[in-house]
């Protein structure tokens, strides 16, 4: 195996950089303000520390916190931080082809939290690998684990905390010099994935030399590569009313029957390559000014390859026998069924350039801080060739098919027509789609503060300015060849039979395994031209571009207060924000084949108060209460005046510039019980009452030259109300004999409940929301001793809605999931470690279904990935 080029002179460069800098001894510097809270910040420490370092953390804060800290991250099996925060009380992940991507907490989806890195917003990298934009959710495949000293997740804010979240604040803290002191860490790793069978390279270089109490820089590089294979069931929904009159089969009424269909294989090769800066300047006790600067570039190229089937095509005929189980089809044969062959490729670039700059200024009882920030988040293709390509053949004929088994094996999908044989095909609309997304974020802030003493203990009031703008371009070139033209026109060069052998190798079912799949570079050739190219923006094309713009100005006042009573330290703080916000959502509004830019300013003033109690009772129960007023703004896409039709299906989305900020009313309750430093037994309380919950709606409009399709947009419409437990327990057991005294043991569960009634077109959806699980755990078993280091976890959540379906489609449900993650690390020599860890040992498989188990959904395998490797600290 060989290193990448750019990763020889990328660790070259620093090598000799970090040797200049780093003596031959290791000294640390005690963790300023921004890591209060953690023991001792390294790149190597204990599982039982960390914990410890985030117990404490928890204890100490003011307001209802979690922490995790980079002994958790840096040694624990994740790829990212997304799957580091999974051991987090509270919090779930959603984890697309093995890999953690977005987080979610207390039961709200992503879109519901904030995320800040080093305290402040950070532009939101976008998917465009399909189009499926969102605009608020924060992707963490972004944020390199390694370079990452703690975590805290806010789940009860304060008044100087910066608006956003419904579920909690997350703010990520990057390692700076003056928390790690002179140090040099390399960690070298492969990573290897069971379904591809191959090893791709990571290494990670990470130097900081601090000069005296006065100045500090860190600088550190990282290189990582992944190959992902994923196979893939797919079926996008299950249609009510499909086929009622004559010349359709004359279904009774109220049956469900399938639509769109799909064996696929979902390959990626994902390389990222990411650098961090830090430096401090400390001239005097008083003055402090710090420098963060993180940049990523992530190129994902993915290349897919699927047999789509289309039961629900017009004039598509349901045959006699059919066989029901409630109110669903389980079993049928359909005429006139299109099969398509499509191969789906495209490169997916992705970057990103955070920017921050902090002026602290601490003198006797007055406290000022100034921060700036300026990030820049870009995805795109590089060029047209590596856009979304869609290269496609199909044929026509029966499809039998058995739905009887449920959603847990694969249903039966059977032809009588050969699908590997490339006679039978004619050639399809091939679609490239380049799309390029921008987002830019600017942030300024400042927070005074002074220390009164009493009761009073301190007042703080500050103000802060964030301006964000989103561009999102996509067109699509539609390329039609005549009617009936055969594939084979296109060469042989063009097609290929699929180049697996073992799709879903482990699921019983019976339908197509093996089939034909088009070659991109044969239609891409074949088909387009510089002609193409250079056409003009149709109407279609227009109807999908945006740019919306935030600009929302704050200020608060924060009165922090602490009290003896009845002999209990009470301590806490209230406060009250103040938003205004501006927003200029343009775009282009589409009439039949003509379009106009339009524009639809709306602002928004919202006060959002907040109240922190925190009560000690006794030197190791600790009691909270909070209340507080918050918000999360719409995602981007849902705002935009926009439309976006899909190229295989009768179907759009679109924006709703008119929609209001998801608003809510919370309170908190929590008992802490602290029985030693490295151990607690905690548990809360919580509930949120939502406003202007933001729902699907499902209309039917016409395209023209597309006819009638479904468009789904969102509106405000029903009210929400979310409530929960959650409990923690962490414990080393230093209590039991050698050698069994490294044991230890970490574990959360969390019950949220909701009330809700709003509804999906016509559908009504009751007591359900988009994302949320009733019920999750993760334990956590770690022994540690001498050189010894192993830890097994389990993560679990519940099934939740992952769709509100519409009028005449059902919602879709992911089943409950689990995955069961360990590690093993041996100290060779004081400082260097070798490791072997394992993400998803059980080889579990996520299934989704359609709210009746006989309604398949998908099944996805992504196998197991185990990294193995060597760190070494000087």
């Amino acid at each position: 195996m060989q290193p990448h080029p750019a990763l020889l002179r990328a660790t070259s460069a620093l090598a000799l950089m970090l040797a200049t800098l780093a003596p031959a001894y290791a000294q640390t510097t005690p963790p300023q303000d921004d890591t209060a809270g953690t023991d001792e910040i390294v790149v190597n420490g204990s599982y039982a520390r960390s914990l410890a370092a985030a117990t404490e953390a928890k204890r100490r804060a003011e307001y209802g916190l979690d922490s995790i800290s980079s002994t958790d991250i840096g040694k624990f099996p994740a790829q990212n931080v997304a799957e580091a925060l999974q051991l987090v009380t509270g919090v779930a992940i959603t984890r697309p082809r093995g890999e953690g991507l977005y987080v979610s907490v207390r039961g709200l989806g992503p879109q519901f939290q904030s995320t800040l890195l080093n305290g402040r917003p950070v532009a939101l990298n976008d998917l465009i690998e399909n189009g499926g934009a969102n605009g608020r959710q924060f992707r963490f495949e972004m944020l390199p684990a390694e370079f990452v000293a703690n975590i805290d997740v806010v789940k009860t804010p304060t008044s100087d905390m910066t608006e956003g979240a419904l579920g909690g604040n997350i703010d990520v803290r990057t390692f700076r010099p003056f928390d790690v002191g002179n140090k040099v860490t390399a960690n070298l790793r492969g990573t290897y994935t069971t379904q591809t069978e191959k090893v791709k390279p990571n290494a990670t270089l990470i130097g900081s030399h601090t000069f005296g109490d006065s100045f500090g820089i860190l600088v550190g590089a990282q290189y990582w590569g992944k190959a992902v294979r994923n196979d893939r069931f797919m079926n996008f929904g299950w249609n009510k009313d499909k086929y009622l009159t004559d010349a359709q089969g004359k279904l009774p009424a109220g049956l469900y029957t399938p639509t769109r269909t799909r064996p696929t294989i979902e390959t990626e090769d994902r390389k990222r390559i990411s650098g961090i800066v830090s430096a401090q300047w400390r001239p005097t006790p008083e003055l402090e000014t710090s420098l963060d600067v993180l940049a990523t570039r992530l190129d994902v190229a993915y290349d897919e390859f699927g047999m789509d089937i289309y039961p629900d095509d017009p004039g598509t005929v349901i045959q006699p026998g059919y066989k029901v189980s409630g109110t669903t089809v389980t079993g049928a044969t359909i005429n006139n069924v299109r099969f398509m062959a499509s191969r789906e490729y495209s490169l997916n670039r992705h970057d990103l350039l955070t920017i921050g700059l902090k002026q602290s200024w601490n003198h006797d009882r007055f406290h000022v801080t100034a921060n700036l920030n300026w990030s820049s988040a870009h995805s795109f293709h590089p060029s047209n060739a590596e856009g979304t390509v869609r290269s496609r053949a199909f044929l026509t004929a029966p499809l039998t098919y058995d739905a009887s088994g449920g959603y847990k094996v694969l249903p039966t999908l059977t032809t009588p027509v050969d699908l590997t044989n490339p006679a039978n095909y004619k050639l399809y609309t091939f679609n490239i789609a380049p799309k390029n997304s921008k987002d830019w974020d600017q942030f300024a802030r400042l927070d005074t503060a002074y220390d009164v003493g009493g009761f009073l203990r301190k007042v703080a009031v500050g103000a802060e300015y964030h301006w964000r703008k989103r561009d999102y371009w996509r067109r699509d070139y539609n390329i039609t060849p005549a009617a009936g033209t055969p594939l084979t026109s296109l060469g042989a060069g063009a097609y290929q039979q699929l180049p697996y052998d073992d799709f879903l190798s482990g699921v019983s079912g019976n339908l197509p395994r093996t089939f034909l799949v088009p070659v991109t570079a044969g239609y891409y050739n074949a088909l387009f031209n510089d002609t193409i190219a250079n056409a003009p923006l149709t109407a279609g094309d227009k109807a999908s571009l945006f740019k919306t713009t935030e600009k929302t100005a704050s200020a608060y006042a924060r009165l922090d207060y602490g009290t003896m009573l009845g002999g209990v330290d009470i301590l806490g703080n209230v406060g009250i924000r103040y938003v205004h916000t501006d927003q200029n959502a343009t775009g282009y509004l589409r009439t039949g084949n003509n379009t106009s830019p339009v524009a639809y300013p709306k602002t928004f003033n919202d006060w959002l108060p907040s109240f922190n109690l925190k009560a000690e009772l006794t030197s190791t129960l600790v009691a909270r209460f909070a209340a507080s007023r918050v918000l999360t703004r719409p995602n981007v896409t849902d705002s935009a005046p926009r439309i976006t039709v899909s190229t295989d299906a009768p179907t759009a989305g679109g924006g709703n510039p008119q929609l209001l900020p998801f608003l809510a009313t919370q309170f908190d309750g929590g008992l802490e019980w602290y029985f030693n430093p490295r151990g607690a037994l905690t548990g809360a309380v919580f509930y949120k009452a939502m406003d202007d919950y933001i729902t699907a709606q499902n209309v039917n409009i016409d395209i023209p030259g597309r006819g009638t399709v479904l468009l789904s947009t969102q509106v405000n419409g029903g009210n929400a109300k979310v409530y929960g437990v959650e409990a923690g327990y962490n414990q080393v057991f230093t209590f039991l004999p050698a050698p069994f005294d490294g044991l230890g043991m970490q574990a959360s569960y969390t019950h949220t409940s909701v009330k809700a009634n709003y509804t999906a077109g016509a559908r009504p959806i009751v007591d359900q929301l988009i994302g949320l699980s009733k019920n999750s755990f993760n334990v956590v078993g770690f022994y540690e001793k001498g050189p010894l280091a192993t830890r097994l976890s389990y993560v679990w959540r519940d099934r939740y809605l992952s769709g509100t379906g519409s009028t005449t489609q059902a919602p879709s449900y992911t089943a409950p999931f689990g995955t069961l993650d360990g590690s093993i690390s041996y100290k060779l020599l004081p400082n260097v470690q070798l490791s072997v860890e394992a993400i998803n040992l059980s080889g579990a498989k996520l299934y989704t279904y359609n709210d009746d188990p006989n309604r398949f959904g998908e099944i996805n395998y992504y196998g197991r990935t185990f990294l193995f490797g060597v760190r070494a600290e000087f």
